[in-house]
This record gives C-alpha cells, sequence and structure tokens, in this order.
C-alpha cells in the first residue's frame, strides 16, 4: 500500500488575503508560482549591483517609452504571481495601480542569477513563455553571461541567443535601441 500525498494549490487571490491576514513575516521574499508559495533567495552583493546597473541603463536608454517595474509582482494567471528583478512594461497613465502588469503588458523579463540559475531556466522561463511574454533575458552574475529568450510557446521559449563579451543586442520591442555586453555587465 502506497501513501499519496496531497498537496493544496492557491489562487492569487487566497496569496493576497494570506498576505493580509499576516500569515507570512513582515518583508519575507515569496513569489506564487503554479499555486505553489515559493521562498525567494536573498540578494546578493553582486545580484543587486546588476540589478541596479540595469536599472540606470534601461532608465537612460528607455524612460521615456517603458514603465520600469523592479522586483515587483506581475499576474500571469489565476495560480501564478511572480517577482521578476526587473520587467519592462508598456506605458500606462495609472502606472498600473488599478491592477498589476499581466502578460500583454509586459516587453521583457529580466532575472539576474548568482544562486538560482536551474529554477529560472527550468521554471520561470517556461512559465514566462507559456503565457506568451515575448521575451526573456537571464544574467548570470557569477559567469558574467546573458542568455535571451524569444518566440514564447506553450513548451517554453522557441529561440535562445547567448551573449558574452563584445557582443550586442536589443530588446524586441525596441530593436533601434542597442545595448552592449560591456555596458549590461
Amino acid at each position: 500500500m502506497t501513501a499519496q500525498l496531497l498537496t493544496h494549490k492557491f489562487t492569487t487571490q487566497q496569496y493576497h488575503l494570506m498576505h493580509e491576514a499576516g500569515v507570512f513575516a513582515q518583508g519575507e521574499r515569496l513569489e506564487l508560482i503554479d499555486g505553489e508559495i515559493k521562498k525567494m533567495s536573498p540578494i546578493g552583493r553582486k545580484h543587486a549591483a546588476c540589478v541596479n546597473r540595469l536599472v540606470t541603463i534601461f532608465t537612460k536608454k528607455l524612460g521615456d517609452l517603458i514603465i520600469l517595474s523592479v522586483q515587483n509582482p506581475i499576474r500571469l494567471a489565476d495560480n501564478s504571481e511572480p517577482q521578476p528583478d526587473l520587467a519592462i512594461l508598456k506605458l500606462r497613465a495609472d502606472f498600473y495601480e488599478e491592477e498589476l502588469p499581466t502578460p500583454s503588458d509586459i516587453l521583457l523579463i529580466v532575472e539576474v542569477v548568482d544562486s538560482t540559475i536551474a529554477y529560472d531556466r527550468e521554471v520561470k522561463a517556461p512559465l514566462y513563455a507559456s503565457v506568451g511574454i515575448p521575451e526573456m533575458w537571464l544574467f548570470d552574475v557569477n559567469k558574467k553571461a546573458i542568455e535571451g529568450y524569444s518566440q514564447p510557446s506553450a513548451s517554453g521559449y522557441k529561440q535562445l541567443n547567448r551573449y558574452e563579451k563584445n557582443d550586442k543586442l536589443s530588446i524586441l520591442a525596441f530593436p533601434e535601441v542597442m545595448f552592449t555586453w560591456e555596458e549590461l555587465f
């Protein structure tokens, strides 16, 4: 006889009610992925510096064209509300006060990793692709490498580009705005 383990999957509404009721510790870094509440890794020094650098560069080059959301939640489905390091969003007059950004609002997701690269590649990237987010960049601060994912599908991103020293890249939504690997790292 084998025992069957049961799990409870949460909705975003339940997740928010739990937060409002004080179930989670103040400042605890959590996100909801496919109905499961996941504890996020602490932010290390290299990770924080990379995010700060990207915020500065994206603001300088795209400032009036986008809303740059930093480590804020996005709503992907009724059971997923991740907090990517950066989300480049379409402009909206209310700055998303009325509702969280959804896949149709998102131009690019950026995840910066120092210890969670497998999780971001194997869990978050397929999740972003499955809901149609057009592009995701993954920054590995240890290897100083950038992976660019595009062509979303239900089974994941179909296109992967790896960027290293001396490479140039642009966001699909703004192909005329070029970034160099050197300025991003």
